[in-house]
């Protein structure tokens, strides 16, 4: 097992990590907390001059004006773009955006890459995934109520769904609904892609997040399906196999997910250390000097290195033996990534004190949006479950 990074690698993440710290970084205090029309003309400038470095769509192939990453670089490169909330945005790898081009350049025909890939890919439209029912457990898609009946050379789609993130300004959406009700049930729904605009789509509102209504990519939308017809050549992949996309699409997903988490706590941590530099709290003594303080910082650091190991193992694992074998890996960073995220920003947001609880620095966001990370593609618990079995079955098998 080869963790070494090679020196394109090096000077790759190295101009990445300059890019977030001198364009990026500085930006935020201009445009964090603004509606997202406002924002959306500055960081596509920033957009541009990321093609420009020739650094766009890490995340997908060449062939498709990507970079052609292996899985082991592209969770490095998560890493340094995660340090800031624009950092995936602007180098084209955001969610959903990213797991949707994944599941076009799969399992998409000519005619969806040509209409939907290929702007996708390009940064000129975006899009959003509309999985969750508004009545049904979010983690599990196998209890999915909305339906996409077959009527002719259309599918006519009816269902209420809530958390399609980043609808606003979307130009489609990929649905999942059950097309096949009397299938055994991880073969009883499929996707479908579905124009934002298209008659009987109900925007009902953005669901507020922690008091914040969210806008443009930053968004949560509930939104009601009334007899949408879209046509049948629409349906992404084999009908009935949505289940299965939705695992592919999620697999390396999370890997993505991790290592972002970790961009986040490795710039949480710096806040943290400066922060504990050059706070003075009674008597010439330093926040530094408090041992509370350094071992928040040790605990930190400790953290944050066996998360980071783990995830490099999954993606290790995956770009030598394939997702299903690093699936175990994969459940365990999940939820071991997601609470180490959680203690990392909450220390470093406890040490800047009532600092810390507003929007001056970037932690109160970090805090306020990314707390769902033990939520979104599978909560924690199930998770958990997984591996559970997963070490149990080993354990059997073995006596």
């Amino acid at each position: 097992m080869d963790f070494s990074v090679s020196d394109s690698t090096r000077e790759m993440l190295d101009k990445a990590q300059a890019f977030v710290d001198e364009r990026l970084i500085p930006l935020e205090p201009e445009v964090m907390g603004r509606d997202w029309p406002e924002i959306e003309p500055q960081l596509n400038e920033l957009r541009a001059e990321v093609k420009q470095m020739g650094m766009w769509a890490p995340n997908l192939p060449t062939e498709v004006g990507g970079m052609g990453l292996s899985l082991m670089d592209l969770a490095l490169l998560s890493e340094v773009m995660g340090q800031t909330p624009f950092g995936h945005f602007s180098f084209g790898a955001q969610a959903p955006d990213a797991g949707n081009m994944e599941l076009l350049l799969e399992f998409g025909t000519d005619d969806q890459k040509e209409r939907f890939l290929k702007p996708l890919a390009a940064g000129d439209i975006r899009s959003c995934f509309s999985m969750t029912d508004k009545n049904t457990a979010g983690s599990n898609p196998t209890l999915l109520k909305a339906t996409a009946v077959r009527d002719g050379d259309e599918y006519v789609i009816n269902g209420h769904k809530w958390f399609t993130s980043s609808y606003d300004g979307s130009a489609f959406t990929v649905v999942m609904a059950v097309t096949n009700p009397e299938a055994e049930k991880h073969l009883r729904a499929s996707m479908i892609i579905v124009p934002s605009d298209q008659d009987g789509v109900e925007f009902v509102r953005n669901a507020p997040v922690m008091g914040h209504p969210g806008s443009g990519w930053f968004s949560h939308a509930e939104l009601k399906y009334h007899d949408v017809r879209v046509p049948a050549a629409n349906m992404l992949g084999p009908e009935g196999q949505g289940f299965l996309l939705a695992q592919k699409r999620l697999g390396p997903g999370r890997i993505h997910h991790c290592m972002r988490w970790l961009g986040i706590c490795k710039r949480a941590q710096k806040l943290l250390c400066r922060r504990a530099l050059e706070r003075e709290v009674a008597d010439g003594q330093m926040l530094a000097d408090q041992q509370a303080v350094q071992f928040w910082i040790a605990e930190n650091a400790a953290e944050i290195e066996a998360a980071r190991s783990m995830v490099l193992k999954a993606a290790w694992t995956g770009d030598t033996y394939g997702f299903k074998a690093a699936r175990n890996e994969i459940g365990m960073i999940k939820y071991f990534v997601a609470g180490v995220l959680q203690r990392v920003v909450d220390r470093a947001l406890q040490a800047h004190g009532a600092l810390g609880m507003t929007d001056d620095t970037v932690l109160a966001w970090y805090y306020r949006e990314e707390r769902a990370a033990r939520i979104y593609d599978g909560p924690d618990e199930v998770h958990k479950r997984t591996v559970a079995r997963h070490e149990l079955g080993r354990a059997m098998a073995s006596g």
